[in-house]
């Protein structure tokens, strides 16, 4: 008999799960790079290696491909984070350059052509708003956890969401020309402010058990 190839090898419900994990990748590639107009289901396939009707099964509309890809890879991102400082709390300035960082990939870039269609798309709209909102509030939670800021503190919340929409900001300043310099000093400033506006740390953070 011949040789079983791999794929074939591998359980139904494992290569299920990684022709899904190829789909969404492909697809916030596709997004990043060709924006919305030109990121359709048949280009995503092909991009992924598996046939259109493979990714029909998976995701039945466009819309439900491109929502769950940015989601996934905002989940992957966002635990990413968290690895790079398992402790908890860290190094302010670290964590306002890991911040900065989620908006000045791939990721932000096909979030942002996701956001655009979505103003323009009612049956999109509704589902990327919902998709933002989670996202938001997941990255806040990281924010606050990673700066060791006492949201109890009045106009703490505020500071950390500015620090978010600053990183945005950063972001959009990124997509035409390389910002790095800028953006530097600009990481460095904020660490400075946040010192100043978050003060001590509060009780009990980065003292984690590994």
């Amino acid at each position: 008999m011949g040789d079983v190839s791999t794929a074939e090898r591998l359980p139904k419900q494992d290569r299920s799960r990684a022709t899904r994990q190829r789909l969404l990748e492909a697809a916030v590639a596709c997004l990043a790079e060709h924006g919305w107009a030109g990121s359709t289901v048949s280009v995503v396939a092909e991009r992924a290696g598996v046939s259109r009707g493979a990714a029909q099964h998976h995701f039945p509309t466009r819309e439900d491909l491109f929502t769950a890809a940015v989601e996934y890879v905002a989940e992957e991102r966002s635990t990413a984070i968290r690895a790079l400082f398992p402790q908890g709390a860290a190094d302010r300035r670290a964590v306002v350059a890991a911040l900065v960082d989620l908006y000045t990939g791939p990721l932000f870039r096909a979030a942002l052509h996701l956001w655009v269609a979505a103003s323009n798309e009612d049956q999109l709209r509704p589902r990327v708003t919902e998709l933002e909102a989670r996202v938001g509030r997941e990255t806040h939670r990281i924010a606050v956890d990673l700066l060791a800021a006492d949201e109890s503190r009045p106009g703490t919340r505020e500071t950390v969401q500015g620090l978010l929409d600053m990183a945005r900001g950063l972001g959009l300043a990124n997509l035409l020309t390389d910002d790095a310099g800028r953006r530097e000093r600009v990481v460095t400033q904020w660490a400075a402010l946040l010192e100043q506006a978050l003060g001590s740390p509060r009780s009990g953070a980065g003292n984690r058990p590994s």
